[in-house]
């Protein structure tokens, strides 16, 4: 926030600088030596704001609105508009101070009202060209980092590929050396393999199916489980799931993963988490509760973690007006809620 403030207060000083360039340009160029120099700078004012409310109001507003959705027509006659308006009104004000303050002949509203418009539309125009010309030169310089950082992640991700590629297959061969006998070092070695393999092979894609980011969330769980204390109780239920729903992948695990973390680990207590997972239509509603300590208030209260930051800002991007993530921090329980339509 504080870094976009002072953006926005950069931007309105390279405007304000620009604007007062412009303004001593014109006084030093269109000086003449039949004027006072304060009459030479009354008029350029009085053009410099009709030029400058001319300029904003053009590409604020009129570009967005018609040039920009392809409605030349009404672009057009938008512009002109403007221009014959503010024309109109500098031709007035200038009228006035001839008359009142400068004490000369009035050299008439046409002429006033002509020489306005050719210069007020000469240089929004130019100004306007320049903005268009400076715009193009940024866009193709942000695209040309884009394309380097495109680049850079790709070949990133296909490293981060080759380790979990050798994983899974070194996985396999220790999976053939582990005694038949020991079933649960193998168990636990299978579902190490599935949980990694989905990661590999599911989630390159923008969005998978519900149902398989539900398996793969039990399997977490049931792995996380095993590195936990017996004591700990894990309800997991998932209800009512409609068919068909697709998803963003890896997106709940984060709060299953956030709900081991913080789980409490009482010896004379109850350590619990419960999760539910539903549908309704196509709104996905996630509830993660689980007990925690006195003593992780601080921690949670100071600091959700990478994870849940992540999280929330990967929901701005995918699901933006479309999602609602909520944090209830208690004394002895932690408790997190998400709301998605995933239509």
């Amino acid at each position: 926030m504080r870094k976009q403030k002072e953006l926005k207060k950069r931007a309105l000083s390279y405007h304000f600088l620009f604007w007062a360039g412009i303004y001593l340009l014109w006084v030093l160029i269109f000086r003449s030596y039949s004027f006072s120099i304060t009459k030479t700078m009354t008029i350029e004012f009085c053009y410099l704001i009709f030029i400058t409310l001319d300029f904003y109001v053009i590409n604020i507003f009129i570009v967005p609105q018609f040039l920009l959705k392809k409605k030349y027509a009404f672009f057009v006659s938008a512009t002109i508009i403007i221009i014959v308006a503010s024309a109109g009104l500098r031709a007035l004000v200038a009228e006035t101070m001839n008359l009142h303050y400068f004490h000369v002949t009035p050299t008439g509203f046409s002429t006033l009202f002509l020489n306005s418009v050719i210069n007020i539309s000469l240089w929004v125009l130019l100004i306007t060209m320049v903005k268009i010309l400076i715009d193009r030169v940024q866009t193709q310089q942000r695209l040309e980092i884009l394309e380097k950082e495109q680049v850079k992640s790709e070949l990133d991700y296909l490293k981060a590929q080759i380790n979990p590629h050798a994983l899974l297959n070194s996985l396999n061969t220790i999976y053939g050396h582990i005694d038949k006998s020991n079933q649960a070092a193998r168990n636990i070695l299978l579902q190490f393999a599935e949980l990694l393999r989905y990661q590999l092979y599911e989630c390159g894609a923008d969005k998978v199916d519900l149902e398989k980011e539900i398996r793969y969330l039990e399997n977490y769980i049931a792995f996380q489980r095993l590195r936990k204390d017996e004591k700990l109780i894990v309800n997991f239920e998932a209800k009512n799931i409609e068919k068909g729903l697709k998803i963003a992948p890896l997106l709940l695990v984060v709060l299953v993963e956030n709900a081991f973390k913080f789980v409490s680990n009482f010896s004379d207590r109850e350590n619990k988490i419960n999760i539910t997972i539903l549908t309704k239509g196509n709104m996905l509603h996630c509830f993660f509760i689980n007990t925690k300590e006195m003593q992780q208030n601080a921690v949670t209260t100071n600091s959700n973690g990478i994870g849940i930051t992540n999280l929330k800002r990967r929901l701005e991007l995918l699901y933006a007006q479309k999602h609602k993530f909520s944090v209830n921090n208690e004394p002895d329980f932690y408790e997190t809620n998400l709301i998605v339509d995933l239509s």
